[in-house]
């Protein structure tokens, strides 16, 4: 995988570093340049102001050594006294002054009064000079003029740069570090995000991408490996239900092939046909009904569960369904035992599919409930909530199997050994309808005592009070 983040940022780090420094050489030295040259003339105004006003009110014909001195040595600059013929009277800081300065003329300066150069030849280096005539009354005496080299406003614009480089130099290494910084938290996590999605999309659902920060790029990465995860149990989901379908379609259709073929070629007398044609018709109506369970959850998944839901008296229906188990439990001298909360309860459901409940779990009840043993079924109220209950004295499911019941054609040992006949789908169907009703379904087992399933649905508005239990038996 090609690293073109890391260098689109590497690239963008030395761009920013060069038009720094560049900034820094052209733009960044004039301006400091600029400002040291007018801090310097300013500074150069106010010392020619100074002995200006000093020797206008003096009488003394020569301002006072002293104070040009003071102002040469505090300004780090020249001071010369000319008077108006041109003529050195005093020169304070070089000793290579000129006796007499013939090209000065007041108006060369223009208003400013300054000027950038050698001053006439006086000097043999750039000095900015600045001057300001002498005037005692109405009469201009000569004029005081001030000389700073200009190397040494040069030298200070260098140790400005010096110190700006340096802060640069300082600042990219920080910014080295964080861009390598940036390199260990992000883009080492993007390219094994983006490592673990081609492997997914390459069909290798279990690559783990290994990133174990805990932020934005953590969450992405776990998001991922969890989807990816999902996927791969999907996609298991699938094989064990091809397999499954395949087991449950295979078992009855051999069954059906054998007996015919039995028939057919006279294995089986004329007097037994009858009997075993009846076998034939029964895993007909097992595969009949597996093929319903198999659409039913189709549209489940496909379109939803569609509800009609309406007002309708439970108890009425737990009574109607347990009148068509009537024959199967006669067969295992099984006995229902109801305890409803009120003789009429009315709730608010899609009736068809709550019998669909109903039936699965009382079929399941049967099926691997002890002969000549008792099937309760129970009712209460408690918060606007009608809890039904549905408890078998019988196998019981293990503990291990307890969060797989729901799955699609799971079959514990014990079911299988016990009844052959299932699908795996009826617990499947339950759990989608009582979901789609928003309420929920548990189940308590214990193996070789029994299994109790619990499920709650809503109560109608209008109801009646709830005053006394009645039990009965069916």
């Amino acid at each position: 995988m090609k690293h073109v983040l890391r260098l689109k940022f590497l690239i963008g780090y030395f761009c920013v570093l060069l038009a720094a420094f560049i900034l820094i050489a052209t733009l960044g030295s004039r301006l400091v340049y600029s400002s040291l040259e007018q801090k310097a003339i300013d500074r150069l105004y106010q010392s020619c102001s100074l002995v200006a006003t000093t020797y206008s009110g003096s009488s003394s014909e020569r301002p006072n050594r002293l104070q040009l001195e003071a102002i040469a040595s505090s300004r780090n600059c020249d001071v010369w006294i000319i008077n108006q013929e041109n003529t050195l009277l005093t020169s304070v800081g070089t000793d290579t002054a000129p006796e007499s300065i013939p090209s000065f003329h007041p108006y060369d300066g223009v208003l400013n009064r300054y000027m950038a150069g050698d001053f006439y030849g006086c000097f043999d280096q750039t000095m900015i000079s600045v001057y300001q005539p002498l005037i005692r009354g109405t009469s201009t005496l000569g004029y005081v003029i001030t000389h700073y080299p200009v190397s040494l406003l040069e030298r200070t614009r260098e140790q400005i740069l010096l110190v700006a480089y340096l802060t640069l130099a300082g600042t990219m290494i920080l910014a080295l570090g964080l861009l390598i910084l940036f390199e260990q938290i992000v883009s080492k996590p993007v390219g094994r995000i983006t490592r673990a999605a081609k492997e997914y999309a390459a069909g290798n659902l279990t690559y783990q991408p290994n990133v174990k920060a805990h932020d934005e790029m953590g969450y992405l990465a776990n998001t991922l490996s969890d989807m990816a995860l999902r996927l791969n149990n999907i996609g298991e989901d699938q094989h064990k239900f091809v397999a499954n379908v395949s087991h449950d379609f295979r078992s009855p259709l051999t069954s059906i092939k054998g007996y015919l073929e039995a028939i057919l070629d006279g294995t089986i007398p004329p007097e037994l046909q009858e009997k075993y044609l009846g076998i034939v018709l029964g895993e007909t109506d097992r595969l009949t009904k597996l093929t319903q369970s198999l659409l039913t959850l189709n549209s489940f998944d496909t379109k939803g569960i569609y509800l009609e839901q309406s007002n309708f008296d439970i108890n009425t229906v737990i009574r109607d369904i347990l009148a068509t188990f009537e024959g199967r439990c006669k067969d295992k001298k099984i006995t229902f035992e109801l305890t409803f909360s009120d003789t009429k309860q009315v709730v608010y459901a899609d009736k068809s599919r709550i019998q669909q409940v109903l039936y699965n779990l009382i079929d399941n009840a049967i099926k691997f409930s002890n002969p000549d043993s008792v099937i309760n079924i129970d009712t209460s109220v408690h918060h606007e909530k009608l809890f039904i209950s549905v408890k078998d004295h019988g196998v019981g499911i293990p503990k291990e199997s307890l969060g797989k019941i729901w799955e699609r054609f799971y079959k514990t040992d014990t079911s299988r050994g016990k009844d052959k006949k299932g699908t795996g789908l009826g617990l499947s169907i339950v759990k989608e309808i009582i979901q789609a009703h928003k309420e929920n379904i548990d189940v308590i087992s214990t193996e070789g005592v029994g299994t109790e399933f619990i499920f709650s649905l809503p109560m109608a508005e209008e109801k009646e009070s709830i005053t006394n239990t009645w039990k009965e038996m069916f």
